[in-house]
């Protein structure tokens, strides 16, 4: 008998030009609302090739990861059942333009950030301190 596990997504707080990148939601759950870019990680790929994958896909922009910033696991972050997100910081290469899943990319002052999807002003909440060490060294 086949397990029946929690669905597996990566999600990216990037950071470019001094901002944290965000997407505009193109279908449901939360249609129009700004989220961290991210998604499912397919089979056969790790997670940091989910998030490189997810974070092309949807801004245009290539990342480099600077740190795992945790792992959210509660049971009602997504409406659409239960997910595990494996989060990274990354800093943002190119020039956002919205693609796949996003309506829009926006670049958001990180201490002015709008009210967000699923959990993710907590997790930027609780990335505040590894946030600012790499907007202190651009």
């Amino acid at each position: 008998m086949i397990p029946v596990t929690p669905k597996l997504t990566v999600d990216a707080v990037i950071i470019l030009n001094g901002k944290i990148v965000l997407i505009k939601r193109k279908r449901p759950p939360y249609q129009g609302k700004f989220a961290l870019p991210g998604g499912f990680v397919d089979i056969g790929e790790t997670t940091e090739e989910a998030v490189a994958r997810e974070v092309l896909e949807e801004t245009g922009l290539s990342i480099e990861i600077v740190k795992l910033l945790g792992v959210y696991s509660n049971p009602s972050r997504d409406p659409r059942g239960h997910t595990v997100s494996v989060c990274y910081l990354t800093k943002g290469k190119g020039n956002p333009k919205a693609d796949s899943d996003a309506d829009d990319v926006g670049l958001f002052d990180p201490n002015d950030l709008p009210g967000l999807a699923f959990d993710h002003n907590m997790i930027i909440d609780r990335a505040r301190d590894e946030i600012d060490g790499v907007l202190s060294k651009m």
